[in-house]
């Protein structure tokens, strides 16, 4: 007789099922495991044998197959050990198999039994739900997995609480969700002295998801500033913390009980590779820019980036998601993020400082902002100078809006778009609307027109320039909270792109 026990495969955030069948039949005493297992599937026996032994079960003297389908497939990870312990568990006549083949289980064993969280709960539990099965995981993993309303979730800590589950024994109750509420109370606006112009290009940018680029002098508070950042974002929607869980599940970064509301911040080092960054390795995992989705993407010492890395960041900025080919997998993952950057404006960071004087000025600087190509930096909506600030500045009293406050604003920026949005399909924010539905939000008045026409015609502004002008000034009209766009909105969104015009 052959039993079954269901599990995934993962293919970037798609888990395909997987059957696990096994058979054990007469011949000589062997445990073999076929359908393109790796070595952390091979070793599988071993853990499940020991892991039964454990539980005084003992194998028979038989032989003992292990077939993992679709065989043609590679099995990856070592999620399978639960379920290969229960599909043998099965053919023994040990758990019904009818309720064995109910059920998607992932689980690594340790040698005593126990279960050990692993990567990709969120996913399989909703691989689980669109099959109507019931998921069993680690007793770690299940306030993760639990978010999947539409999947009943089974926690256990180890395989003895599996086998009095199913026997009817002592029945788990199901996993509830849980939520991780990070501590980001030390972190506020007023804490930045100075720099309002900056202030408020950063609660433009919030407020549409624009992208930002912030140059100034080492030590002006770039880097202070982009760490503020989440304090003034809204939490994310249910929908948006499970696509962002997702991701976060399968690089293994929700092992903290359950998963966040707080958008994700994600600051690499200048020295990562392309992969670490667009996402790739052996087996495709994602990358920097799928672990800041629907969050922020803060990329200090910018130009410092090797010029490969920074080129790859233009596709996935336009369409919101990116490709990652290798020989042998072609996953795509989405990557909507607020890309914010920041750099010194040049080698020796004091170009602009009349204080220091630089021997190498201005070709200091013009070589190392050309670091960054004309087609990336077009790509920023919002460009700003950060001075440097006066140690006279720092005794002066905390000025400005708080944190709190600035998010307020930004929520409530954020709901007038939603509505906006709402029966639009893939669109959630300005920053994401263009074509006919953005010269509809965002036609100016006469008076903005004009001026939107003169700039373009003396700055050799871009259609890709012109229309992220009108997606900024279509957030500075809704942080005004006015229906239609004016000049003065214009004017503002044209002011934080003379700059990036001027260098080009």
């Amino acid at each position: 007789m052959v039993t079954r026990a269901y599990t995934v495969a993962f293919e970037g955030v798609t888990a395909r099922r997987v059957e696990v069948q096994c058979a054990v039949t007469p011949g000589l005493p062997a445990f073999a495991i076929v359908g393109l297992p790796d070595k952390a599937v091979s070793e599988a026996r071993d853990r499940v044998r020991t892991a039964l032994g454990s539980l005084a079960i003992a194998l028979p003297s038989k032989r003992i197959t292990i077939n993992l389908s679709p065989a043609d497939m590679p099995k990856e990870g070592s999620h399978f050990d639960l379920p290969i312990a229960l599909a043998l568990l099965a053919a023994l006549e040990i758990i019904p198999s009818d309720a064995v083949e109910g059920t998607t289980a992932l689980g690594e064993l340790s040698l005593d039994g126990s279960l050990i969280p692993v990567i990709g709960a969120l996913p399989a539990a909703m691989a689980a739900a669109a099959e109507d099965r019931i998921l069993l995981c680690p007793k770690a993993s299940g306030a993760e997995a639990a978010w999947v309303g539409a999947c009943q979730v089974i926690a256990a800590a180890g395989l003895a609480d599996v086998v009095r589950h199913y026997t009817g024994q002592s029945p788990l109750t199901p996993a509830q969700p849980g939520e991780v509420v990070p501590d980001q109370s030390g972190r506020c606006l007023r804490d930045v002295k100075g720099q309002e112009r900056a202030k408020r290009a950063l609660e433009i940018s919030a407020a549409g998801r624009h992208h930002l680029l912030m140059t100034g002098p080492p030590g002006s508070g770039k880097s202070m500033l982009a760490a503020r950042i989440p304090g003034i974002l809204p939490p994310l929607t249910a929908v948006e913390a499970l696509e962002t869980s997702m991701i976060h599940s399968l690089a293994g970064l929700l092992d903290e009980g359950g998963i966040s509301r707080v958008r994700p911040f994600r600051e690499p080092h200048h020295t990562a590779s392309m992969a670490a960054i667009v996402g790739g390795g052996r087996s495709a995992k994602p990358g920097e820019i799928s672990l800041a989705h629907n969050g922020v993407l803060f990329m200090d010492e910018f130009p410092e980036f090797p010029r490969t890395v920074l080129e790859t960041l233009r596709q996935p900025i336009e369409t919101g998601e990116v490709m990652v080919s290798r020989a042998n997998a072609h996953v795509q993952y989405p990557c909507r993020f607020m890309l914010v950057a920041a750099a010194n404006p040049c080698k020796c960071g004091y170009l602009t400082d009349p204080a220091r004087a630089c021997n190498r000025a201005p070709n200091c600087g013009e070589d190392y902002m050309g670091r960054i190509s004309g087609p990336l930096l077009d790509r920023f909506d919002l460009r700003i100078e950060v001075p440097p600030v006066a140690y006279t500045d720092l005794d002066l009293p905390a000025s400005g809006d708080t944190s709190v406050q600035v998010a307020e604003r930004v929520a409530e920026t954020r709901q007038v778009q939603a509505d906006r949005f709402r029966d639009v399909e893939g669109v959630m924010l300005n920053a994401e609307a263009e074509g006919e539905l953005l010269e509809r939000i965002a036609d100016p008045d006469a008076e903005g027109k004009a001026l939107l026409g003169k700039v373009a015609e003396r700055f050799g502004l871009s259609a890709r320039g012109y229309h992220r002008v009108l997606r900024v000034a279509r957030t500075i009209a809704d942080l005004d909270g006015t229906d239609s766009v004016q000049r003065n909105h214009v004017a503002e969104a044209i002011s934080y792109r003379i700059l990036s015009l001027q260098d080009a």
